[in-house]
């Protein structure tokens, strides 16, 4: 079984679509965080991704694509050509891994709004989960695996974890994973609002409105966007003298199997330790945690306890960063751009801030990265944690090449 490379990395998020320019943003603590839709009655803040889908498509191809799937298109073209991947491998070879935690928002949110017999015939294929997929396999002529998975913020690391797994196995010599997610339209924010788990936002606030592990957090903001990482055996990126960002040494995969909603320490800890076995390490050879990290009130005191329950005594010497706090929070295409951030901040040994933290609560006792972010000599090895509603663990271990 072949060491798992990661080649390509793309990019269509809240930061923009350039992946330097992007990491350099968050170390700058920069956040894309802004007020949306004033019309409702509680204020709301959310991501979005300044995106011209004319450069990827033409009028005529438009037609019957949502914007969940345009973002996806985009940023797996750009993660092929940082890869330099076009023409490297057979079609039937080349597979599409990707998360997608509700489908296309914006098409089905019309529609409902459309009432009558107004509804745009193309609207089910727009806002199928699996369209995202299939618009990258089409664009990208990949007739291998094409998969989506749906398993809420866990989905684009599951669709990580699982190409990993096809490409090690030699199942596919290369794959596209990732994610991509649009749902900032009324209906779900105000949805969200309804479940408690949005910040509070007042506009003159917006920017700061998420503080994961500081005493005064109060939830996350939406983000939308789109990341894919090309992924690829060692043996065959050394062969066509492709550049390699990181190795994708470890992953784990559990579920809680206790709350459809309340995440659980054990569970997360599982796929904490599977990782690191998978990866051959203990946790003090680990450096850096990109953190779940929601800032809400349950959720980031679980993951500290999640943390502490495997990296013990070595706890202390852990960088830890959420950058939800910057980006918004992708939902299903979440853990693709984290995985990517974490792959960036190996490959520079520089580690992005947990931003808007003036106050750690106490039951969040973490080495939180501080702000203007941290450089780090040696710096081997990082994770990348997502945690899901419905109970989904996923954890990324990323080693530098």
């Amino acid at each position: 079984m072949s060491a798992v490379a990661v080649t390509g990395l793309g990019l269509m998020v809240p930061h923009g679509h350039h992946n330097a320019a992007v990491f350099d943003a968050l170390m700058q603590g920069r956040s894309a965080l802004q007020p949306v839709f004033a019309e409702l009655v509680r204020p709301a803040a959310a991501a979005l991704v300044d995106f011209d889908p004319q450069r990827w498509f033409n009028k005529l191809q438009l037609a019957g694509v949502d914007r969940v799937s345009q973002l996806a298109v985009a940023a797996a073209d750009l993660a092929m050509a940082d890869a330099g991947a076009a023409g490297q491998v057979a079609p039937e070879r080349l597979g599409v891994y990707a998360g997608c935690g509700m489908g296309g928002a914006a098409a089905l949110e019309a529609a409902y709004r459309a009432g009558g017999n107004r509804v745009p015939p193309l609207t089910i294929p727009a806002f199928m989960p699996n369209a995202p997929a299939a618009h990258v396999a089409m664009r990208q002529q990949a007739q291998g695996a094409v998969l989506t998975y749906s398993v809420a913020c866990a989905s684009s690391a599951v669709a990580i974890a699982e190409a990993a797994r096809a490409v090690r196995d030699g199942e596919l010599d290369m794959a596209i994973a990732g994610g991509s997610e649009s749902l900032i339209v009324p209906g779900v924010v105000m949805a969200w609002q309804a479940m408690q788990t949005l910040a509070p936002a007042a506009p003159e606030q917006a920017t700061q409105a998420v503080r994961p592990f500081a005493l005064d957090r109060g939830g996350f903001a939406l983000g939308e966007g789109a990341a894919f990482l090309v992924i690829e055996s060692a043996e065959h990126a050394r062969r066509r003298g492709a550049r390699v960002h990181a190795l994708l040494a470890g992953w784990g995969t559990s579920c809680d199997a206790s709350h459809l909603t309340k995440p659980d320490a054990h569970g997360q800890a599982r796929a904490l330790r599977q990782a690191l076995q998978r990866a051959g390490l203990q946790p003090a050879d680990v450096g850096y945690c990109n953190a779940h990290g929601t800032a809400t009130r349950i959720g980031d005191v679980v993951e500290r306890a999640a943390l502490a329950e495997v990296w013990g005594p070595a706890l202390d010497d852990l960088r830890v960063s959420s950058t939800k706090a910057l980006h918004g929070h992708l939902l299903g295409a979440a853990g693709a751009l984290e995985a990517a951030i974490t792959v960036m901040a190996l490959q520079q040994q520089r580690l992005p801030p947990n931003a808007h933290c003036r106050e750690i609560d106490p039951e969040c006792a973490l080495s939180l990265v501080p702000a203007g972010g941290l450089a780090t000599a040696g710096l081997n090895a990082a994770i990348s944690s997502s945690f899901a509603f419905g109970g989904t663990n996923s954890v990324l271990l990323f080693t530098r090449h």
